[in-house]
């Protein structure tokens, strides 16, 4: 049995052996050119890469599998928090109602001896609306609508409600809700907490606010031209769609691209002016000479940045890497012949050796005594000892003469 330092003798010699077997990857002789182009047509055949492979196909399905699940969760808690807020929202109001019937209820019943419910600790509260009244809860988004048609600036009308037939000016639009913000439209009274009032600079208990109003109960209010009068009056637009073309907005925008439509007509909507911003510049900003000053020009010759860059850019130890460096190829296919060396050469010890000839030799043996069928070959002793049994067989088989008996007469 070999020593350690023998084996490991034998074994530099062998990668040394394989390593001249395979000149064209490991032979500094060769050109990058060459080594790349063979390294292409062989590294993913070796074992080790194919485990490589393996691997990080395996990686990245379970990856997938955690992001899947993870906006399945992501999504379930949507709609349990949706479902809640709905909850809550309509509580509030239900509470609300329940109150208001029931106080109605009383001062009916009650007459002149009806409690006053606007003085004591309420005198400065009562009649206000809690705030979070002010954000109704958010739709789920298969029942939001594609295109949101009102804008921050649009002129409506209310069409429903205690302030119906009033007409303002869109101060805020909450797509998640679908609910807009009138100018002066829906006001009532908000309590405000006492944490509120210091931030809020505000003395009192109440502040007017507008509430939200649906995107259902409001309509459009543009000017048209009258076809008898030929004048311009204002004409609230029972039915819009939106339709191209599709505009490029600037980026601090908040209009969609697409156009509004009066239905029927086809007549555009116009969007409302938004300001530009006003953007002052400091001394910290870059001037417009020095961003458009070129400091770089790309060539052939050279990569565009360092060859380390890359291995910032990319993660070298990640899991998910498809594509690999020629030193770690290289390392990966000497593992592959190490391990095909330590299969091919035996570790044994001589008698474990003679023992393997001796059981070789047996099984040429057996082999020698075989016909091209596979049968095995009688020797001439078990020729001649089945002729003789099938001789003998064939005496004892053989049938008996039978003696017939002569009837007597009297």
């Amino acid at each position: 049995m070999c020593t350690g330092g023998a084996c490991a003798d034998i074994m530099r010699i062998d990668l040394d052996h394989v390593v001249r077997r395979t000149p064209s990857i490991f032979d500094p002789r060769i050109g990058d050119s060459e080594a790349e182009t063979t390294f292409g047509h062989c590294w993913t055949t070796t074992p080790n890469m194919q485990r490589v492979i393996q691997r990080t196909a395996s990686a990245r399905k379970q990856a997938l599998k955690r992001t899947n699940k993870a906006h399945e969760r992501q999504e379930l808690l949507e709609r349990v928090g949706i479902r809640r807020a709905r909850k809550d929202f309509g509580g509030a109001l239900s509470s609300q109602f329940q109150a208001a019937r029931k106080n109605r209820w009383e001062d009916w019943e009650k007459g002149p001896l009806a409690p006053m419910r606007d003085s004591g600790l309420q005198r400065t509260t009562y009649g206000g609306q809690d705030a979070s009244v002010l954000h109704p809860p958010r739709l789920p988004k298969h029942e939001q609508r594609r295109h949101v048609l009102f804008a921050e600036g649009d002129r409506v009308c209310v069409v429903r409600g205690r302030d119906q037939g009033k007409i303002n000016v869109i101060q805020q639009v909450n797509r998640d809700s679908e609910t807009v913000l009138i100018k002066g439209i829906n006001m009532a009274d908000v309590v405000i907490p006492e944490w509120a009032k210091d931030r809020m600079g505000h003395a009192g208990d109440t502040q007017p606010q507008s509430f939200p109003v649906s995107f259902d109960d409001i309509r459009h209010v543009i000017p048209l031209e009258d076809t008898k009068t030929g004048k311009m009056q204002n004409v609230i637009v029972q039915h819009a769609y939106a339709a191209g073309p599709y505009t490029e907005r600037s980026e601090h925008s908040k209009l969609p691209r697409f156009t509004r439509y009066v239905s029927g007509l086809d007549v555009e909507i116009p969007w409302p002016l938004e300001e530009e911003p006003v953007i002052t510049d400091g001394e910290m900003d870059t001037t417009r000479m020095a961003v458009e000053t070129s400091t770089f020009t790309p060539t052939l010759e050279q990569p565009p940045m360092p060859s380390t860059v890359i291995d910032e850019l990319r993660n070298k130890y990640s899991r998910f890497r498809t594509r690999h460096d020629p030193e770690y190829l290289k390392e990966k296919m000497k593992e592959d012949y190490r391990k095909e060396y330590r299969n091919s050469v035996s570790m044994m010890t001589p008698k474990t050796d003679a023992k393997n000839f001796k059981i070789a030799q047996l099984a040429e043996a057996r082999k020698a005594n075989l016909d091209a069928n596979g049968n095995g070959i009688l020797t001439p002793d078990a020729i001649n000892f089945i002729n003789n049994h099938i001789q003998n067989e064939s005496r004892l088989k053989k049938p008996k003469k039978s003696k017939s008996k002569s009837k007597q007469t009297a």
